[in-house]
């Protein structure tokens, strides 16, 4: 297996199990508690986003990052709501090693295809309606709808009619509020929202 032999040749790497459907994976997760875990979507009978909301409600700490060829916009939706830590295509080996290495310091990490569907998904998603339990005003949470749409900083301040200053203090407000670090994340946040 490639994908084996990239990870087994990084120091400080350490492969402890291989499953081979999702039932394994849950079994594995629990007899092993990795640092982190790498799964596919597609895992026999089960998907590998079953195996996720099982091992993530059992615990809520596990860091489980999906490697896949399915870029369905579904799947990505169902990772992040879910509580993954991180969705990636497979044909990118380039970027598995950072993309590890990003979730280990408690990062989130979504290849540039996948969030460059950010804005197509945002038309299949239903509207907003859970952001109550968060204390952000009618304009914060219109705002981290466009910054979820993709829109720029100017883009906003034009649907808005405010200025382009305004935003970027808005944004920063909003991103210290639920304490995220960036734009992508904010956009994160909107989807585990719905």
């Amino acid at each position: 297996m490639a994908l084996k032999t990239i990870l087994e040749a990084e120091e400080n790497f350490q492969i402890i199990a291989i499953g081979n459907n999702s039932d394994e994976a849950v079994a594995l997760y629990d007899e092993h508690k990795p640092d982190l875990m790498l799964m596919d979507i597609r895992m026999g009978e089960k998907t590998g986003i079953d195996a996720g909301k099982i091992i993530l409600e059992k615990d809520t700490q596990a860091k489980i990052l999906y490697l896949t060829t399915f870029d369905d916009n579904e799947y990505i939706l169902d990772a992040v709501k879910i509580g993954a830590k991180g969705y990636l295509l497979k044909q990118n080996f380039d970027i598995i090693i950072p993309s590890i290495k990003a979730v280990e310091i408690g990062q989130r990490v979504f290849g540039d295809e996948i969030i460059s569907k950010i804005p197509e998904m945002m038309k299949l998603s239903p509207p907003l309606t859970n952001f109550t339990s968060y204390p952000l005003t009618e304009k914060e949470i219109e705002i981290i709808t466009l910054v979820a749409e993709g829109l720029s900083n100017k883009e906003i301040a034009t649907n808005t009619f405010l200025s382009e200053g305004t935003i970027r203090n808005y944004i920063s407000t909003i991103l210290e509020k639920l304490d995220l670090r960036d734009r992508t994340q904010l956009a994160i946040f909107y989807y585990k929202n719905q």
